[in-house]
């Protein structure tokens, strides 16, 4: 299983807000911002602060992807 934060950065196009402002604001790093940037987990606790700023739920952020069959 995978994990894409698509849901996240339409949620921030359709508010007009700028990646790095909205790390600012929600007091994550960089760092953490990246990992969201190239779909790669991420601590709950951050998902909690992005839901409480975004004042939506989980799923509203985050989805998680099932892995492609593979051709054994």
């Amino acid at each position: 299983m995978a994990v894409s934060y698509n849901r996240l950065w339409k949620m921030l196009i359709d508010k007009k807000m700028k990646k790095m402002d909205f790390a600012k604001e929600v007091g994550f790093s960089g760092a953490t911002l990246s990992k969201l940037g190239n779909d790669e987990y991420v601590a709950l606790s951050v998902l909690d602060k992005i839901c409480q700023r975004m004042e939506c739920r989980i799923e509203d952020i985050v989805e998680v992807v099932p892995d492609a069959p593979s051709d054994d």
